[in-house]
């Protein structure tokens, strides 16, 4: 893991890299160690050294001298491979990384910070895996999620599907969270499987104190060993290390940037909780797909021309017009209230509708359901072809825009793909009983 921004341009201007021994006077005190390497969330304007008295000092670069006194290497950790049985009385769990780190190996005298990617790697880090399952890790790129795309969601799947054929009863996916509810969805909808499959990872690296990757790992293995064969998120249900929760691929969302609680579902419940290393439905009246009942597929065919806009006071029409130019396939909009945007847009989404480019609508609210029959300007945008997307998610309708025109580019058949539900993305009625997280746990 590098640094990044200006601060490690900075570094790179003054030959400097991790492992050297460096000198930064700031505000007439001298500071002398080795620049450590940083947790994927460090700040970009800061460092990390080293000292010799074993402890670490964090170091802001604005206004700073920064001198190279020696050149060094890399700390690397490296540690021979684990002799590990497979217990054949326990469950086969794999887990995928896709630069997610939920796990790390800490030299805490070198500092040097290992991303546990391999199944030693993480058996290392959480030997408490092995009472609970046989692992295998395999990592498949290592991205940060912000960096995540189409064609990355397509590998994902691939390899979860290799490791359900090679006999995994569960897959766990460890993920970048930033935009793990987008690749949620995407499998939701590209895959069908026999087994439980789990995106999990971490708010906090594993170096912190604070970290919630330990319980996050743990309870997406005991969701991986369950009845629940979905796509799930397995993240922390509250602030404290006591359950996580399980939420639908298809109804997750990012709620905060730094609370260990950040997901939550949407216009529905968690699927289940995780506590004491339990699984539990949490509305015993909320359907889901069973373990077994349904045979691997993988429909991994998508269009990764649609584009994504946000209605504002001021868009232009040009912005759609741009999107149509470029030969987008299909648009998203996340419309105001129930499903709005202004009328002066209407000509250019008629234009879309001509051109056989489906436009959906959602609502920036979140929470309820776009409705175009209410006010005159949803009539208009009924009428200029525009698709309402129900209670989905804008992301979540994204998703399935950018796999419905993966399976057909003839409009009636994506109107009729977005307006089924598939794969538990929308009901026919919205309640407000969950708003909020209002749960009735």
């Amino acid at each position: 893991m590098s640094y990044r921004g200006r601060a490690k341009q900075f570094l790179e201007s003054q030959n400097i890299s991790i492992g050297d021994m460096i000198s930064i006077k700031k505000n007439g005190t001298e500071y002398r160690g080795m620049l450590l390497d940083r947790a994927e969330d460090a700040d970009q304007l800061h460092i990390v050294l080293k000292m010799d008295s074993g402890y670490n000092v964090g170091l802001a670069l604005a206004e700073a001298e920064v001198k190279l006194l020696e050149k060094g290497d890399k700390p690397e950790i490296n540690l021979p491979p684990l002799d590990i049985h497979r217990d054949p009385g326990k469950m086969d769990v794999s887990i995928i990384s896709t630069g997610g780190t939920v796990a790390s190996i800490i030299d805490y005298k070198t500092g040097a910070v290992h991303p546990a990617f391999t199944a030693d790697d993480l058996l290392r880090a959480t030997p408490e895996l092995l009472d609970e399952a046989n692992i295998s890790g395999n990592a498949i790129m290592n991205i940060l999620s912000e960096n995540m795309k189409p064609e990355f969601w397509v590998q994902s799947a691939c390899a979860v599907a290799d490791e359900i054929n090679e006999g995994a009863d569960g897959v766990i996916v460890a993920h970048g969270t930033d935009t793990m509810h987008y690749t949620a969805a995407a499998l939701s909808f590209i895959m069908e499987s026999p087994v439980p499959i789990v995106i999990t990872g971490a708010q906090r690296s594993s170096d912190r104190p604070s970290s919630d990757a330990f319980l996050n790992l743990m309870s997406s293995v005991a969701m991986a060993k369950s009845d629940i064969a979905e796509v799930t998120v397995c993240m922390h249900a509250t602030e404290n290390d006591n359950k996580a929760h399980i939420h639908r691929g298809t109804r997750v969302r990012k709620m905060h940037t730094s609370r260990r609680d950040t997901f939550n579902s949407i216009n529905s419940p968690p699927l289940a909780k995780v506590k004491d290393g339990k699984v539990k439905i949490i509305d015993k009246k909320f359907a889901y797909r069973k373990r077994g009942e349904y045979q691997l597929e993988v429909n991994d065919s998508l269009e990764e021309k649609v584009g994504f806009i946000k209605s504002y006071p001021g868009i232009a029409a040009e912005l759609l017009d741009y999107h149509i130019d470029k030969g987008y396939r299909g648009l998203l909009i996340e419309g105001t209230g129930l499903g709005h945007c202004p009328d002066h847009l209407i000509p250019s989404l008629q234009r879309a509708a001509d051109e056989e480019i489906p436009v959906l609508m959602t609502s920036q609210c979140l929470y309820g359901r776009t409705n175009l029959n209410v006010y005159s300007t949803g009539r208009k945008l009924l009428s200029a072809g525009v698709i309402p997307a129900e209670d989905m998610l804008p992301e979540v309708a994204y998703v399935k825009l950018v796999w419905a025109l993966g399976q057909t580019s003839k409009l009636e058949e994506v109107k009729k793909i977005i307006e089924t539900n598939l794969k538990g993305e929308m009901d026919e009625k919205s309640s407000s009983k969950y708003f909020l997280r209002d749960y009735g746990e």
